[in-house]
């Protein structure tokens, strides 16, 4: 057996609230670079489901940048690393760097993609000049009492840099060597979060918190006018020029993407993201990139909530929204279908995706979600149900991807969901175990001496793993919704962390809090011993979070905490394949997916992404 990496369903990027978000195009307008996580991703613009994953940081990332060749990244964290690595293929660490001793808020190459500044907020400093290839000093970035927001380098020379801070000032450098030359002050009136110089080096503008978007000279820095005066009603966040150095594009808390004319200083045209007349935080747009290799125009903002959208001139809509999640996925299940073509993922802050596993596209579930973390999906009959840490069990539909309008108050918060074929749902809570009917109407709800933890259903039989005891209790499910106790499993050394039935019924796995997986051969019988399959599944290192069987019940899937998916085969136990550090701070979900004789693997994990893997070899 062999398993590969064939399509990665990217992450969205990581935003803040009244923060600016760096986006960053290569120069031929073709991928896009952006920070999720403690990853950086390279993404395709044209088919976003082509993506390159860079995991070379130990902390939060904050920004990208492509430099001006095309064939080195510099990316910026929270500990004031910056590092420079290899842009075709997301790897090859060229360099890295100690900046400042806090975190990296932007980066800029000068036009010979040799040097480097990097800004932030740090104690001793608030930035550096550096090779990119050495981290040899090449000038200091001076002038600033606060954290530096944003910098740009004049691509031309004489060399020329700008650096913006929530002091409201704009300072500009001459290099290289880089050197404080003077100090805009003045005109911003509270923080300044962006600045950019037009392609040709002309013109500087600046952009801040105070709605001001200020132009300048490019070579000497001099203000020159301002630009569209009361026109944002927000904060305005991000500024992109056009490749012409013609006209900009800004970005704003007010929910528009607007363009100006730069020398007539007049708004061409706006972009509202979001429904007319509403108000809605997620569509403050806190990012923009006007891609300079492309002939079509396109414009890329971000929206607060993570989506991307790519605006076009003459169409006051966007032509098309990639979605996703920028925190991480801690819930994934498979459409009811049995085709696995569609993918459901839950994540950390209670939003929910649908993903269509043959393009990777990604779309958010319309309607009331959770509003915390979304704890395990099960599906079955055209619907979708999860619960999560809101205490709440909701219902998706899976034939309009929208959540239903009602969601069942749980008594408890719920530690798993499963649901049969006969349409009950049964759902883990702290000291209890609930039956549902298919309307959700309460069943029956009997009382634990354990702790319930992870939770399986498949006919007729529940499996329940108790957390405190570390035995699997299994109980049988009548079609009236009663559950009788049937068996009691007492092979784990560790609580019982992940339970999954086969699609035949035949055999269970279960995975504890040490990595090891027993699989079970069931017994149709209530008198009958459930004997032990295998129980040399063992090699995860850390907790196992989640386990599926394939299509045929041949091979288990399972992913856990130390970041590994692995693939088992129940025939040759021994056998087994490893998809090493799969996803940074852990695997929380695994399905298979595709057609019965080509089934592939999808995981999700802590880095907030969908991987799609090649499974060959099954025997």
């Amino acid at each position: 057996m062999s398993i590969e990496i064939e399509k990665i369903l990217a992450a969205a990027p990581a935003t803040s609230r009244g923060q600016p978000t760096q986006l960053s195009c290569d120069a031929k307008g073709e991928r896009i670079a952006y920070a999720s996580g403690k990853s950086i991703f390279l993404r395709n613009i044209d088919d976003p489901s082509v993506c390159k994953q860079y995991t070379g940081h130990t902390t939060a990332t904050t920004v990208a940048k492509f430099s001006p060749s095309g064939y080195w990244v510099a990316s910026g964290d929270v500990s004031g690393q910056v590092r420079v690595w290899d842009a075709v293929e997301g790897v090859n660490t060229k360099g890295e760097y100690a900046i400042i001793s806090g975190r990296i808020t932007d980066l800029a190459w000068d036009g010979d993609s040799q040097r480097v500044i990097a800004v932030g907020d740090g104690r001793e400093r608030f930035g550096h000049c550096f090779t990119a290839d050495s981290g040899n000093s090449v000038g200091e970035v001076s002038g600033h009492s606060k954290v530096v927001n944003a910098v740009a380098i004049r691509q031309q020379r004489p060399l020329r840099a700008a650096t913006v801070s929530d002091d409201s000032t704009m300072c500009f450098l001459h290099g290289a060597p880089f050197k404080f030359a003077s100090k805009a002050t003045g005109l911003h009136k509270g923080f300044v979060m962006g600045a950019v110089f037009s392609p040709d080096g002309s013109v500087l503008v600046t952009v801040g918190a105070d709605r001001r978007i200020q132009l300048y000279d490019g070579k000497t820095g001099e203000p020159t006018k301002q630009v569209g005066e009361g026109v944002h009603t927000g904060s305005v966040f991000a500024v992109s020029w056009a490749k012409n150095s013609k006209r900009f594009v800004t970005a704003s808390a007010d929910q528009t993407v607007r363009m100006w004319d730069a020398e007539s200083g007049q708004c061409v045209q706006t972009w509202r993201i979001g429904e007319e007349g509403s108000v809605n935080v997620g569509d403050q747009q806190v990012g923009v990139i006007w891609p300079h290799g492309r002939s079509d125009g396109l414009i890329i903002s971000l929206s607060l909530s993570g989506d991307l959208n790519y605006l076009v001139e003459g169409n006051d809509k966007p032509i098309r929204a990639v979605q996703g999640h920028n925190k991480s996925i801690t819930a994934l299940g498979v459409s009811s279908d049995g085709k696995g073509k569609t993918l459901t993922t839950g994540s950390f802050d209670g939003n929910v995706c649908s993903w269509d596993v043959s393009t990777g596209a990604g779309t958010v579930v319309e309607g009331q979600a959770h509003s915390n973390q979304v704890t395990q999906f099960a599906s079955g009959a055209g619907q979708t149900y999860s619960v999560g840490w809101d205490d709440t069990l909701r219902t998706i539909q899976e034939s309009t991807n929208n959540f239903l309008g009602t969601s069942v108050k749980l008594p408890s918060q719920p530690k798993g969901i499963s649901a049969t074929s006969d349409g009950h749902t049964i759902v883990a809570l702290d000291d209890s175990i609930a039956v549902y009917a298919n309307n959700n109407q309460l069943v029956s709800q009997l009382p634990t001496d354990f702790t319930p933890g992870a939770i399986a259903a498949h006919g007729s039989f529940v499996a329940v793993g108790a957390a405190n005891n570390n035995t699997i209790q299994v109980y049988t499910l009548d079609k009236s919704g009663q559950l009788s106790p049937a068996h009691s499993l007492t092979n784990s050394t560790a609580a019982i962390s992940a339970l999954a039935f086969s699609p035949d019924g035949a055999h269970l796995a279960a995975g504890n809090a040490s990595g090891k997986i027993v699989a079970y051969k069931t017994s149709t019988s209530t008198s009958g011993s459930w004997e032990v399959a295998t129980d040399r599944w063992s090699a995860h290192t850390a907790r196992v979070l989640s386990i599926a069987w394939n299509g045929a019940g041949t091979h288990a899937a399972s992913g856990g905490l130390d970041t590994n998916v692995h693939v088992w085969s129940l025939a040759k136990p021994g056998s087994r394949v490893k998809a090493a550090n799969a996803h940074k701070d852990g695997v929380y979900g695994v399905a298979w997916v595709g057609a019965a004789d080509n089934q592939k693997i999808a995981s999700t994990g802590g880095d907030a992404a969908v991987k799609i893997w090649g499974v060959k070899g099954l025997q």
